[in-house]
This record gives C-alpha cells, structure tokens and sequence, in this order.
C-alpha cells in the first residue's frame, strides 16, 4: 500500500494552496501557474520554477500514485487533491498518465475524478483543430526543450528501434499531450519524473531528470520532488534514482 501523505498536500503557503484567493481563482480559470515567471518561447509558455510550493508538491505526488497505486489509492489521492491543486492542472496529469502508465489507469483516473471533483468534463480537447503537421512540429519543440543537446542524439537512437515509435513519440507523446499549454512544461517534466519512478523506470527517469531542469524546474525543485515520491517508493529503488540524480547534476 501507498503512504498517504494528505496533509503535506493540505499546506497553504504563499506559492500555492487552497485556491480561495483572486491570483489562484484566476489561474484555476485559465490554466497559467500563478506566482512563477513565464516566459514565451517558440509559442509556448515557459515557466521557471525556483521553489517547490506545496500545489506543485502535490501535483508531483499524486502523478506518481496515478501511475502507480491501486484503485483505492488512486480514489483517496484525488479527493486530498480536490481543492488543494488547480483543477485544470489535475485533468491535464490525469490525461498525460496514459503516456506513462497505459489507458486503463488514465481512464480510472479520470473516471474517478469527475465523481470526486463534481466537474464535468470540457465542451471540447482544446487541440480539435490542429492537424497532424501542427502536432509534428509542436512535439519537435517541445521534445528539443526536454532533451536538450541530447536531442538529435535521441531521434537517431528512437528510429534505430522504429519509424513509427520516433513518429508517435513526436506527434502524439510530445505534440498532441506534453506540448499542451494547459499545464507548464516544467511541472509536466516533475510529474513524469515522479511516474517513471514509481514505474521503477530508471533509463526513462534519467532522461526525464535532464528535463525537468531544461524545461526550468532548479535543482533544488527537483530534488525536492524526488522527496515528495519517496515514501511511495521502496528504499533501495529511492537510493538508485538519488544515484541517478547525482549523475545528471555531475557529482
């Protein structure tokens, strides 16, 4: 079984919180993060992410338990989220899920939060108009920010094991979910860390702690998100992804 840790999740502070305040209620509206720097850059909103406030915490954890706990788990982590996180940002990890954990559990999820959360699903996908080639070149943006100077290296390597794994992970892993502007990309890459860590996916959680810092979450956030999933995971895999992590910063 998962440790709950709801009340780490219930901390209101000044980065994040219960969202009973004009910054987060607006926020919780449009999607954008409230409180960050934001950055525009080849069409997408950037954001650096200097400290972990507790929403995000949150978030981090409850991306690792959708990828990882049971049922019952999975049920009582949405209701500690609902009200906590801004809602938007839960749907968009619930729907990344599916990249990391299979359409089962992202559909669970989803299942599972409509009755928690009350909310009805949006009118539409937000992306219903953008075509194959809108997706292509969204997903090549969003997947060269991630990987960095590894990321030419990574296409190589991606069509060496088949075309049409490098064509999805392009268009529909980094285009069509990863590439949407309703949750920042550095948040996103904290959220996958935390799933390929549970997955117990150590190749995936080395290349996803690269890009968490070159989507602009700090050293010290993402160190503190490796906390956050740690009592999730069992000691031995938690010394392993510290190694890992060691690895990525150099040391």
């Amino acid at each position: 079984m998962l440790d709950h840790g709801a009340a780490m999740m219930r901390e209101a502070d000044a980065g994040g919180g219960r969202h009973d305040h004009d910054v987060s209620a607006n926020h919780a509206r449009t999607g954008e993060p409230a409180g960050v720097v934001m950055v525009t850059r080849h069409g997408h909103v950037s954001v650096t992410l200097d400290a972990l406030d507790a929403e995000t915490a949150a978030l981090v954890r409850l991306a690792a338990v959708l990828a990882g706990g049971n049922e019952t788990e999975v049920r009582a982590e949405l209701s500690a989220v609902n009200g906590v996180v801004n809602p938007i940002w839960v749907e968009e990890v619930i729907l990344q899920t599916y990249l990391f954990a299979g359409f089962p559990r992202a559909l669970n999820a989803a299942r599972d939060w409509r009755r928690v959360s009350g909310r009805k699903a949006p009118m539409s996908a937000d992306d219903d108009e953008r075509d194959v080639v809108d997706f292509s070149q969204r997903g090549e943006t969003t997947c060269a920010t991630v990987y960095g100077e590894f990321y030419d290296r990574l296409r190589v390597n991606i069509r060496g094991l088949h075309p049409a794994l490098d064509r999805w992970m392009i268009t529909e892993g980094y285009g069509k979910v990863l590439g949407r502007p309703l949750l920042d990309l550095a948040r996103r890459e904290l959220c996958v860390v935390a799933a390929c860590a549970i997955a117990r996916q150590d190749r995936q959680l080395h290349s996803h702690l690269h890009g968490a810092v070159n989507a602009g979450a700090s050293v010290g956030v993402v160190s503190a998100a490796l906390q956050v999933v740690a009592p999730l995971i069992a000691a031995d895999d938690m010394r392993r992804y510290v190694g890992l992590w060691a690895r990525v910063q150099g040391k």
